[in-house]
């Protein structure tokens, strides 16, 4: 079954201000930074491995 996914971003990230942000909010939000970082790496090993794998299965050179 395909997962329906949501609509792609259209335009690149916008941060927020955070000039008034304490120093709790400021590291809440890295700690938000890196899980999407995170994510996002787990997602290109993924695509790497399935291209890997197509190919390994098709005999492509590298």
């Amino acid at each position: 079954m395909i997962e329906e996914e949501g609509p792609r971003p259209t335009g690149r990230f916008k941060p927020p201000v955070i000039d008034r942000w304490d120093e709790a909010e400021l590291r809440a939000y890295i700690d938000q930074l890196r899980a999407e970082i995170a994510r996002a790496e787990t997602e290109i090993g993924k695509r790497q491995a399935s291209k890997a794998a197509a190919d390994l299965f098709f005999k492509r050179p590298g």
